[in-house]
């Protein structure tokens, strides 16, 4: 799990206005934080099936809302996408 801080750090990188925790952009960066994490931790527990899962998923989702704010919101896309360090 991803502290309070680091998940406020997230947020902080890609938010629209202050106050701002429930965007696409937001979730996007969150989602990303706790990807980068998980990943580390499957890199020393390779046999964590139910961490792969979750992984798996949360990159699912990721996915997804990256595809909606692409759709919805180019110019923003561009920006979460440069400032996470994805690729497209």
């Amino acid at each position: 799990m991803i502290t309070s801080s680091q998940k406020l750090a997230a947020i902080q990188s890609t938010q629209l206005h202050d106050g701002d925790v429930g965007s696409s952009s937001a979730q996007v960066a969150v989602l990303t934080a706790r990807i980068n994490q998980i990943t580390e931790h499957m890199k020393q527990n390779k046999h964590d099936y139910m961490a792969r899962r979750g992984l798996v998923q949360m990159v699912g989702k990721r996915k997804k809302l990256l595809r909606s704010l692409e759709k919805n919101d180019y110019d923003q896309y561009k920006k979460v996408i440069e400032t996470l360090g994805l690729r497209k």
